[in-house]
Formats: C-alpha cells, sequence, structure tokens
C-alpha cells in the first residue's frame, strides 16, 4: 500500500525548517567556535556551500525518484542495491543517535537534572505517538515548533544587534585551515536536515516540483539564520562563547536582557522537539523503503490503513531511542552520527552524478559536493569515525548472511 499524499510545499519546508533549525543552533556554536576561533564565518560559508551541493543532488533525485526513502531510493535505482543499503543503513543508525541526542537535549533545557532522563523518554513517546496519528498532524505541530524557535532566535539576534555588551568580548583564536574545516563539520551536521524532506517523497503532493523547491528554501532559510546567529554571537561573546552549553541564553544575558531569557530557553526546548520530530519521521520513512526491499524485516513495511503510516516502523524506532536515552551518554555518539549524515550524501552526490533523466544541475555541484563530503569526513574525531565504521560494516555482515539464507531478500 502506498503512502497517501497530503503534504503542501508549506508543509515540506516547515519539516525541513524543524529539522535544520533544532537544538543544532543553540548549542552548536560552542565547538564551532572553539575548532574554526576567527573563521567561523568561513567555516559556515564552506557547510552552507557543501550543503547547497548535496541540497541540489538530492533535489534532483527526488524529481526523478519521488518514493519513500531519500539516498537509499535513489542509490539502489542509480547506482545498485548495495549501495542504496549503505545510504540508508547509515541514514537510520546515525538519525537514532541523533534521536536520542535530541531528547536529551530538550530535557536539559526544560527539566531539571533530576528529571531529564523520564522527560526525555515522555517526549519521544508523545512525539512518536503524533507520527502514529498521520503526517499532517506532524507538519501541523513543526510548523509551530518552528515559529517557537524563530521568535525565540529573533530575541537573540535583536539583543545582539541592539544593545551594547558591558565589555568588549574576548578575541577569538586565529584560524588554522585544519580548524576551520572541523568547524564546517560540525555545522554541517545542523544543516542535513533537508533529506528528511526527500524520505518523504511519497507524502508530498507534485513531488516532482514540490521536493526541490522545499529543499532550496529550506535550505537558503536556514542559511540565513545561522548566518544571523553567528554574528550575534561573534559580536557579543567572543571567545567567551566556546565552553558554555546555552551560549545564545548567554548572548541576551550578555546584552542585559535578562528578563527576556526564558523567551531563549522554551524556543531552544521547541526546537529540539521539531529536530526530534522531523528526525523520527524521515527514519520511519527509510526504514519502510528498506523494509520493502527485504533490507531490514518485511513486517515493518506494513502501513497502517487508517493514518496512513508505518506504524511499526514508527513504534520500533521509538523504542530503540528510548533505550538509548534510558542507558547511554551520547555525547561520544554525535561524531558517528556525523560520520553516517556525510557518508549518506556521499553517496548522493555519487548517485546524481550517474543520473541521466532529469538532470536539473551540472554535474559540478556533484563532484564539489562529494569532495565536500570526504573533506569534512576526514576531520571528524578518529575514533568516531572509527566507530562509524564499525556500525557500517555490521551492517554489510547482516546483509551479506540475511542474502546468504534467503537469495530472494
Amino acid at each position: 500500500m502506498p503512502l497517501a499524499r497530503r503534504l503542501s510545499l508549506a508543509d515540506a519546508v516547515a519539516i525541513g525548517l524543524g529539522s535544520m533549525i533544532g537544538a543544532g543552533v543553540f548549542a552548536v556554536w560552542s565547538p564551532a567556535l572553539g575548532a574554526a576561533g576567527s573563521g567561523i564565518l568561513l567555516a559556515l560559508a564552506v557547510a552552507a556551500l557543501v550543503a547547497f551541493c548535496n541540497a541540489t543532488s538530492s533535489a534532483q533525485l527526488a524529481a526523478v525518484h519521488p518514493v519513500a526513502g531519500g539516498t537509499y531510493a535513489y542509490a539502489r535505482a542509480e547506482i545498485g542495491p548495495w549501495s542504496g543499503f549503505i545510504a540508508g543503513w547509515c541514514f537510520v543508525i546515525g538519525k537514532i543517535a541523533s534521536c536520542a541526542a535530541m531528547a536529551m537535549t530538550f530535557a536539559a533545557y526544560a527539566a531539571p537534572a533530576g528529571w531529564r532522563v523520564p522527560v526525555a523518554v515522555l517526549a519521544v513517546a508523545a512525539l512518536a505517538t503524533v507520527n502514529c496519528f498521520g503526517v499532517t498532524r506532524t507538519a501541523l505541530l513543526t510548523r509551530i515548533l518552528v515559529v517557537c524557535s524563530l521568535l525565540g532566535l529573533a530575541v537573540v539576534v535583536a539583543a545582539g544587534f541592539t544593545a551594547a555588551p558591558a565589555a568588549a568580548p574576548a578575541p577569538l583564536a586565529d584560524a588554522t585551515v585544519y580548524g576551520v574545516l572541523q568547524g564546517a563539520g560540525l555545522l554541517f551536521f545542523a544543516f542535513a536536515g533537508y533529506a528528511r524532506i526527500a524520505t518523504m517523497g511519497e507524502e508530498v503532493t507534485d513531488p516532482s516540483r514540490t521536493i526541490p523547491r522545499a529543499i532550496v528554501l529550506a535550505l537558503s532559510g536556514a542559511v540565513i539564520v545561522y548566518a544571523l546567529v553567528a554574528v550575534v554571537v561573534v559580536l557579543t561573546l567572543g571567545a567567551d562563547a566556546v565552553g558554555t552549553a546555552r551560549p545564545l541564553a548567554d548572548v541576551v544575558a550578555a546584552a542585559g536582557w535578562e528578563p527576556l531569557a526564558p523567551v531563549v530557553q522554551v524556543a531552544a526546548a521547541a526546537a529540539s522537539l521539531g529536530a526530534l520530530l522531523a528526525l523520527l519521521t524521515g527514519i520511519g520513512r527509510t526504514t519502510l523503503a528498506m523494509a520493502r526491499e527485504g533490507d531490514v524485516p518485511r513486517l515493518l513495511a506494513v502501513i497502517d490503513e487508517r493514518w496512513q503510516v508505518p506504524r511499526r516502523a514508527e513504534i520500533l524506532i521509538a523504542a530503540i531511542v528510548i533505550a538509548i536515552v534510558l542507558v547511554a551518554d551520547l555525547r561520544g555518539a554525535i561524531g558517528f552520527s556525523s560520520f553516517g549524515v556525510l557518508l549518506y550524501y556521499l553517496i548522493a552526490n555519487v548517485a546524481a552524478f550517474r543520473q541521466r533523466q532529469g538532470r536539473r544541475y551540472p554535474k559540478a555541484l556533484q563532484v564539489v559536493g562529494a569532495i565536500g563530503c570526504v573533506t569534512l569526513v576526514s576531520t571528524l574525531p578518529p575514533l568516531a569515525a572509527a566507530i562509524g565504521l564499525g556500525v557500517v560494516l555490521v551492517g554489510v555482515v547482516y546483509r551479506m548472511v540475511r542474502r546468504a539464507i534467503s537469495p530472494a531478500a
């Protein structure tokens, strides 16, 4: 049974923005500034360039293959089943880790220390329930959360540009090439949400037109927001932003707008929920596509007849995320998630480069995107890269064993 096409252009853009303007914009500046130093705006430009190249690849592929699954489906069609499997595996595993991270980020802003784990679990369960009752409800809630996030960011930008800090900000460290690239890799992780639009290609109205437009619009909006916030953080905090867990709240405090600090805190919590909701939705659709092809158990391919969603996949993913929240500290998993995201987009660029029909963008963009993915992934900590490679190999072995047992799978 196919999924129902119910999402408009505005819905798709909201889901993309909800993924990109998520918890990252409220927390990414500390590690990114620590890596890039005074080259933070250059790092942002590099991340935006790589994200744009990857977005054009996803948009071009989605217009020709308007089905659920994103790069998993595109790579299967343009390269072959193994490439599709690796892309899908990287997306699902990496984004499940991201879901747990978003749930923990939400709890850090919304709950006292002793209640953060149960609040994170409750957030995952609640949003998974929303997803199980139809994608239009998901899109509506995402719009609300995006508006809350943008209001909070508007307060931060207004505070930074209109109020002078009590003292000049501490100067940032000098930029290095490696530091700029590492900062770009961290910032790229926050931009990667436009993939969620492509994974929902089976639920978007007029997908050949809507998906490419939605990806470009959502990415453009996110770049503008991140650029404004980056300038405000540098001008207001400078090097003091390195090492703080809540840099945007510190911007408001430094500007003398302390009474509005709760607004930023609420916006950060809303952004975390928006990112978590979009992530859960995208993973469910990729899992559905993989189940249809037998790359994961086929029982996950069942679509609920009333609500037109892959409910079994949604419930299983939520259960795994909750288990991770209960037993793990995911700080070290962020690097692995970045590894998976960059590998996912590397395959997307290769698939778009090989595409013959329906080309919209020059192949040079796919070449730049692929080189950018390889370059940024090489800046990740060695341990994170090793863990990422190990998980990819686990997936490869699983598929080999499954095919050996059931060649027709």
